[in-house]
């Protein structure tokens, strides 16, 4: 993640007032930790991903970074079994980062995890610039693409594509 990126995710939740977000995709706790500084001193983290070795070492990153273990809540699992089980309208914020091919899930469960006013965000649209590129492409690219459209088109959202990192298609229900 570019350091832009993770500032414009401190400010998203900064701007939403965010007191709990949900992050598919833990990575090493990077986008985490930006989100967690943007959030309410009182958030909450919820933070997928398959792999509980990867959530381990995020889990360390946020000790490291001065945030107290209650603000992160780590689920072991891929998202699209984990999410059913989140609140609906419990989110203020849905930071995506996972599967590309799973994006459209993504983005109907977060409409159903998102209160109104939320924000949905999606890391890496720019697929390293592919996205752009008129020629054939692979399937994660297109998928990627359908979810520009798909948010675009979207009577239910406000939508931005900001032009920092590998893009951040963001996007506020209404």
């Amino acid at each position: 993640m570019s350091p832009s990126t993770g500032a414009a995710l401190r400010l998203l939740a900064a701007a939403a007032d965010a007191k709990a977000v949900a992050e598919i995709g833990t990575g090493t706790g990077v986008s985490g930790i930006h989100l967690l500084h943007g959030m309410r001193a009182d958030g909450v983290l919820t933070t997928v991903d398959p792999e509980p070795e990867r959530q381990q070492f995020a889990r360390q990153a946020f000790r490291a970074a001065g945030f107290a273990s209650n603000r992160a809540r780590f689920i072991p699992g891929r998202a699209l079994d984990v999410l059913p089980r989140l609140a609906d309208s419990g989110y203020d914020l849905v930071f995506c980062d996972g599967d590309r091919m799973e994006c459209l899930d993504y983005l109907d469960e977060s409409l159903r995890l998102l209160r109104p006013g939320g924000l949905v965000c999606f890391e890496g649209i720019f697929a390293g610039g592919r996205t752009v590129d008129s020629g054939p492409q692979p399937a994660e690219v297109v998928r990627l693409r359908e979810l520009v459209r798909a948010v675009r088109e979207s009577t239910e959202l406000v939508t931005s594509l900001l032009p920092m990192g590998d893009g951040l298609l963001c996007a506020v229900k209404r």
